[in-house]
């Protein structure tokens, strides 16, 4: 009976360093029993990482899809707009330099208009300056008594030097008596009778018309000869 016990103790002893081996071995490590344990979070950690370093690689060297000829032909685009531009801003600099010359131009000759203007203006006064002085001689002969014709000698002169600086301006005189009426050039105060053959001839003047070139500055002021009626007709 003892024999029993001891046998039963025995077997539950070596069952249960059996049990105890069975459960080391399953514990054992991963080394030992040549398994690879693979930590799932630090591999799932380390792929969103590389796919994103991969998306930015990929984004970053992505080869353009584009034709080659699209590709130059843009190139070409970009330099004709760059020669476009180039050339817009040298023509704003020519344009800007030709309108500062033209504006120089312009002012200088204004202002030699200006001074060829006044120094006409001058030479014509200069020219007048004999008249004064002869009427002066006429008035101061006149004062003392000089005989007439003296003084009409006087008053001779001074027409002749005030002609003369008219002519000097430029101004002719319009003749007038013995010419034919010319309303572009005549004035008619009066008319009287005359001759048929002398019709519509001037045949007196009042005052004297002027001209410079083809321009007229007052018309002569003039009496016109008329024939009778009766006797135009008959002449015609």
């Amino acid at each position: 009976m003892v024999s029993f016990r001891r046998e039963k103790r025995r077997r539950s002893m070596r069952e249960n360093r059996v049990s105890e081996e069975a459960r080391d071995e399953r514990s054992a490590p991963d080394a030992e029993s040549g398994i690879r344990v693979t930590d799932r979070r630090r591999f799932n950690l380390d792929n969103e990482a590389g796919d994103e370093t991969q998306a930015e690689d990929v984004g970053a060297e992505a080869p353009s899809l584009k034709p080659t000829y699209v590709e130059q032909l843009e190139a070409r685009t970009r330099e004709a707009e760059r020669k476009v531009a180039d050339v817009q801003s040298r023509f704003e600099q020519l344009r800007s330099a030709l309108q500062h010359e033209t504006d120089e131009t312009r002012q200088r000759l204004n202002r030699a208009a200006d001074e060829r203007a006044r120094r006409d203006k001058a030479e014509f006064v200069v020219a007048l300056l004999p008249v004064a002085d002869n009427l002066y001689r006429a008035i101061e002969a006149a004062d003392e008594g000089s005989p007439f014709e003296s003084v009409m000698d006087g008053v001779r002169g001074t027409l002749s030097s005030f002609e003369n600086a008219l002519a000097s301006a430029g101004v002719e005189p319009i003749e007038s008596v013995g010419a034919e009426f010319n309303p572009e050039l005549h004035e008619a105060v009066d008319t009287i009778e005359v001759e048929p053959e002398r019709d519509g001839i001037v045949t007196a003047e009042y005052s004297r018309g002027y001209k410079i070139g083809d321009r007229l500055l007052r018309p002569a002021r003039v009496q016109v000869g008329r024939a009778r009626s009766g006797a135009r007709k008959a002449v015609e």
